[in-house]
């Protein structure tokens, strides 16, 4: 490794990455923090652009951290070694792994996404809390889903903690932003069944029929699904409530969804013997 020893808080470099933990930084930057073995490791499989990394030494616990601080190394990234107190400044939360990396921006239009031939799509409409996308997108990759789209997004998708809530699942799904006039569009264009997630449909999700090519849509638990997905062709499901809630959580309401279309589809295979 070359010797990019940074002993100073006050460096630049420093400055510049500790910005990052704000969103407007983000955006003014084009760049974003990855933080923590996993996370990293799965960015790097899924193509993102790495720009720099931050490595302390003393904190790379296991030899998973230190094979990766080695593949970034190998891969061109610059890496700069620092003490214990940098890297708590530039590292996001309390979980210090020893690797910091910044990575940059991309854009992610509807245009990207590539769909095999019975797809399952979950649309994420207005959704503002950073762990419940993340959640969500963990959901989407552990159930199979073609891609998530994040229409009307109200969240950062490169916030740290969705990064983190989705343990690096955000560069293994596909995923792309845009409004929901364009995502509503798009999902007639592809031809698919769209069901709206709605505590006041008639309609019980196990009675949906997620065999078709699908796209499940999850709105704000705050405001719901906006005016666009009120549509004819977006039929309405609930989950049945027993108690005096109305509704789960939207990452808990997800992981239902995604995994009866799970169940279903999986129906079709043919039984092992």
């Amino acid at each position: 490794m070359p010797d990019r020893r940074i002993t100073s808080r006050q460096n630049e470099r420093v400055k510049q990455a500790v910005r990052l933990h704000h969103a407007r930084d983000r955006a003014e930057q084009g760049r974003y923090t990855i933080d923590g073995v996993r996370e990293i490791s799965r960015a790097l499989a899924g193509g993102a652009e790495f720009l720099e990394a931050f490595v302390c030494e003393e904190l790379l616990a296991d030899d998973l951290a230190r094979a990766l601080s080695a593949r970034l190394e190998a891969a061109d990234v610059p890496l700069w070694q620092v003490d214990r107190d940098i890297f708590a400044k530039v590292a996001f939360g309390a979980r210090h792994e020893g690797i910091v990396a910044i990575a940059r921006m991309r854009e992610q239009p509807l245009s990207a996404l590539k769909l095999p031939a019975d797809p399952l799509v979950a649309v994420l409409v207005g959704i503002e809390k950073p762990g419940n996308v993340g959640a969500v997108l963990r959901s989407a990759d552990g159930a199979g889903v073609s891609a998530v789209i994040v229409a009307n997004g109200g969240t950062d998708l490169f916030n740290p903690n969705t990064i983190r809530t989705s343990l690096g699942t955000l560069f293994t799904v596909p995923i792309a932003a845009a409004t929901g006039a364009e995502t509503l569009a798009w999902l007639r264009a592809q031809g698919l069944t769209i069901y709206g997630a709605r505590p006041d449909a008639e309609l019980l999700y196990h009675q949906a029929d997620f065999m078709r090519p699908t796209a499940i849509v999850l709105g704000s638990e705050a405001t719901g699904l906006t005016a666009d997905w009120l549509a004819p062709d977006v039929q309405a499901i609930r989950l049945p409530m027993h108690g005096a809630a109305d509704s789960l959580n939207v990452s808990a309401t997800a992981a239902v969804l995604f995994y009866e279309a799970r169940r279903m589809r999986d129906t079709r295979l043919p039984k092992r013997t």
